[in-house]
């Protein structure tokens, strides 16, 4: 049975603990997110980390899954939008600095994949297409992919460096030509028009990626579970 550890990761640049479930012995690191305002063991709880143990076990993968900073970010319904971003920001940097790298040592490897659903599908995306040169794949099941409408009345520049299909139109499409992209959700998906809209603007830079729309399933667990040992298999 896979091994599952908690670790309080202190971050020097947020000044705080960030909570991470690490799950497995070996294998290809797979970064994940909750979705919005989750908790970081939600993909354990809800049966993702389990549809894809066969993979953990075989040695073929092994899963981290992150606490994330919404309710301190773009969750945070009192908080200005500068106020959001500046906290995201930091987050962002967290993640470039000091998390990844700690899973390059451990895992002795370049680069990592990220994986998530719906909101936590958005950090993953926005992860990978902030720092292609570490990631190798990206799983963004019914993911999103801009945060304006949780930073209104507000034209700081670092809205439009987290908002994918909006930097992403000015990218340098060979920074991606190595990436493996899934971009899953489904004819009933409520962020199906969001991924067919992302989908488009790899299409029109040449950055190869894979869109997958499921049929007849909704936003919600029994989609995620089903899709993820899909692509898990696939590529691992």
């Amino acid at each position: 049975m896979a091994e599952v550890k908690y670790i309080p990761y202190y971050s020097n640049i947020l000044s705080r603990n960030i909570n991470l479930e690490v799950t497995g012995h070996w294998g290809h690191p797979v970064l994940m997110f909750p979705s919005s305002g989750g908790q970081f063991t939600q993909n354990s709880d809800f049966g993702l980390n389990g549809s894809v143990m066969q993979f953990v076990e075989e040695g073929r993968i092994k899963l981290y899954n992150v606490e994330t900073l919404d309710m301190l970010s773009f969750y945070a319904d009192n908080m200005a939008s500068e106020e959001k971003i500046h906290n995201y920001e930091l987050y962002m940097q967290f993640l470039k600095e000091e998390l990844i790298p700690y899973i390059q040592n451990e895992c002795n490897t370049h680069r990592v994949a990220v994986a998530g659903v719906s909101f936590g599908g958005y950090h993953a995306a926005n992860t990978a297409f902030r720092y292609p040169d570490l990631v190798s794949h990206l799983f963004s099941m019914s993911g999103v992919f801009n945060i304006r409408n949780f930073t209104p009345l507000s034209d700081d520049l670092r809205i439009y460096l987290n908002c994918p299909d909006e930097f992403m139109q000015n990218a340098e499409a060979w920074k991606y030509h190595h990436m493996h992209i899934v971009l899953s959700t489904s004819d009933w998906d409520s962020c199906q028009p969001k991924n067919a809209h992302m989908a488009g603007i790899l299409e029109a830079k040449g950055i190869p990626y894979w869109y997958d729309e499921k049929k007849w399933i909704e936003h919600d667990w029994p989609l995620w579970k089903m899709v993820f040992p899909e692509y898990i298999s696939k590529y691992f």
